[in-house]
């Protein structure tokens, strides 16, 4: 009898805990996405766009509220070295992130432009393509207590993108960079201009993805299991906007982080022993 006690104070517990931070499952990507790096959302379609990290194909999906694949558009003139997140400008141009950089040993980083009248295509090119580099980066790869040159998250604002580094250190502190760059083709130098911590626990605080919201008054970043949330701020200072940390209780392996309004954000992970590998719900009303 005791036992059976406990154990239906367990379930409470959980049920409790589970139904705390209101996530909700909106759908299962279909069977050939498994490994879903980054999502972006286009309001006026209400369509999901969506692409993979390396090993898989030069691809970006488009998949509808339900989760039904629309069409699939390869970019003949993209290479997907790591493609790790996905954004779309005001003008309706989608924007990839090829810097995922696991070992930082990368020098050929970059961001791809697809103009909006490609997204009408089956095979599409890149509009342009910014190549960049951290100054800060002197070593390659640089020593293992200095492996701060990951990405897998950023988003446009006022012309220029701002990325937010997965910090892969020995001794993980959660320190994570913010660089910035300019919106415009060519070769760049990244610009550092800011750092922040999160939590000195690599699985539950490396920063996975970053969404600004339509209104451009909150920004959230994305871990396994959190999202840190910052608003009021003023300019580009993000960080020094206030912060609120929201425990997900939802541990996977979660990949990217869009804003489907300006008070509801969509996330997505992967694929991993039969788990994950969904698109989630989540109100940011307090």
């Amino acid at each position: 009898m005791k036992n059976n006690l406990y154990f239906i104070l367990a379930l409470i517990l959980l049920s409790c805990q589970q139904g705390s931070t209101q996530l909700k499952t909106v759908f299962t990507f279909p069977k050939k996405l498994k490994e879903v790096s980054g999502i972006t959302y286009d309001k006026a379609t209400n369509t999901i766009w969506a692409l993979e990290d390396k090993g898989n194909a030069n691809v970006i999906y488009a998949l509808n509220a339900e989760g039904k694949l629309l069409k699939k558009i390869t970019l003949d003139n993209a290479v997907n070295t790591d493609w790790e997140d996905i954004t779309k400008g005001k003008d309706g141009a989608i924007y990839i992130g090829d810097f995922g950089n696991n070992n930082n040993i990368r020098t050929d980083l970059s961001i791809y432009r697809v103009d909006q009248k490609e997204l009408k295509k089956s095979k599409a090119r890149a509009t342009y393509q910014i190549q960049f580099s951290y100054p800060e980066q002197t070593e390659f790869p640089p020593k293992k207590s200095k492996m701060m040159f990951d990405v897998e998250g950023f988003f446009e604002f006022k012309n220029h993108f701002y990325l937010f580094t997965k910090n892969r250190s020995k001794i993980f502190d959660g320190t994570s960079l913010i660089y910035k760059i300019a919106n415009k083709a060519g070769q760049q130098k990244a610009v550092l201009v800011g750092t922040f911590k999160t939590c000195s626990n690599y699985n539950h605080c490396a920063v996975t993805s970053a969404a600004i919201s339509p209104n451009e008054k909150k920004i959230a970043l994305l871990t396994h299991d959190k999202i840190i949330l910052f608003e009021n701020f003023k300019g580009d200072a993000f960080t020094q906007g206030k912060r609120r940390d929201i425990d997900l209780n939802h541990f996977s392996q979660k990949e990217a982080l869009v804003f489907k309004d300006n008070q509801t954000v969509l996330i997505a992970d992967e694929k991993a022993d039969k788990l994950g590998g969904k698109v989630y719900e989540l109100s940011l009303k307090n």
